[in-house]
């Protein structure tokens, strides 16, 4: 029962941690940037914004950007963080494909528990390589920014970013080393016969 809850509990972090890190892949507020002082752009209310696909502006009564589309002149790490993030979204689709057929309400005829705990392994390691290609784009994006320009802070999509890959490293980690084993996933499950309501006429069948 233990096992199984902290299965669940590992497919629901995983799960809203992936939707973070998708909506981090395609929203574009990672840093506000200042092209100036601090103070300047604080007086002048003239404010950047820097993402992985556009640059813009931010000012009193104007939002203007630039989208990011010549890949040819654009920052190695612009392009490798794009890369790590689409790479972490389509992760995340066979990975929580193979967490749901292994969730104790499916089943799927009468395959051996040893079956469901290998997908649960398989889809529990690509969580993790999800949550690790997040980590690094959202670390190393602010970082390289900061050397072309001065960041004043931080934007939602990067915390966005943040909170979705610890999600899933988190849930991750709790299916792969504490949801149980493969005994678990192929323990008795218990029903009971046509025309009788009384437990002593409980069948039990090996999934």
């Amino acid at each position: 029962m233990v096992a199984t809850c902290l299965h669940l509990a590992g497919f629901v972090c995983s799960f809203i941690g992936w939707i973070g890190v998708v909506v981090a892949t395609a929203t574009n507020d990672w840093v506000v940037t200042c092209g100036y002082t601090i103070t300047t752009c604080r007086k002048m209310d003239e404010l950047g914004s820097k993402g992985l696909w556009a640059d813009c502006v931010m000012a009193t009564g104007l939002y203007h950007c630039k989208p990011l589309v010549d890949i040819l002149i654009l920052p190695g790490y612009v392009q490798a963080c794009r890369a790590l993030m689409i790479a972490a979204s389509v992760l995340g689709l066979p990975a929580i494909f193979l967490l749901i057929t292994v969730l104790p309400c499916i089943r799927m005829g009468h395959e051996p528990g040893a079956a469901k705990y290998r997908r649960s392994q398989l889809g529990g390691i690509l969580i993790i390589l999800l949550a690790m290609c997040g980590v690094v784009a959202t670390i190393w994006f602010p970082v390289c920014a900061h050397r072309e320009t001065t960041i004043m802070s931080f934007g939602y999509s990067l915390y966005t970013g943040w909170i979705g890959s610890a999600l899933c490293l988190f849930g991750g980690c709790v299916i792969v080393c504490c949801s149980g084993d493969a005994q678990t996933f192929g323990e008795n499950r218990f029903y009971y016969g046509s025309g009788s309501s009384s437990p002593t006429h409980a069948k039990s069948a090996h999934v």
